[in-house]
């Protein structure tokens, strides 16, 4: 393998993150989701509450996505929206019971996706690789 050859292993190896998590979530019962709203209900579920701002910050996403992300999650019963009290203009996410309900379920997927990223990798090769990443996304 060629070095040149790095952005199209990068690209595999995230259709298969993406995949192995759409199978998952479809195993455990959570339909109609895809791994972008998996990043925004884990966002949800370390941090109770977000605008729509930072949410968009925290997935790397535009704030028109992460409308129609939030939209469907609404509309399956996973989070909500509120406006702020002080200032109408900005809209906080937050998680429902439905939405709250999906922790353990998200945490076993996680650590099952880690196991297989990680099969015989290292600690020393992980974090080489995390620095490398890393570098290789700040050039953008």
């Amino acid at each position: 393998m060629e070095t040149k050859d790095i952005i199209s292993l990068i690209s595999k190896v995230r259709e298969s993150a993406n995949r192995f998590i759409t199978n998952e979530m479809d195993n455990w019962g959570i339909k109609g989701l895809v791994p972008s709203h998996g990043d925004i209900l884990v966002s949800l579920l370390k941090i109770e509450k977000l605008t729509m701002k930072e949410l968009a910050e925290k997935i790397d996403k535009d704030k028109s996505t992460v409308t129609a992300l939030v939209d469907k999650l609404i509309k399956q019963g996973y989070v909500e929206k509120t406006r702020d009290i002080e200032d109408n203009r900005v809209v906080f996410v937050t998680l429902t019971e439905k939405g709250k309900e999906l922790k353990p379920m998200f945490n076993a997927i996680s650590q099952e996706l880690l196991s297989i990223v990680y099969k015989d990798i290292s600690q020393n090769e992980k974090e080489d690789l995390l620095k490398t990443l890393t570098k290789i996304k700040n050039n953008f």
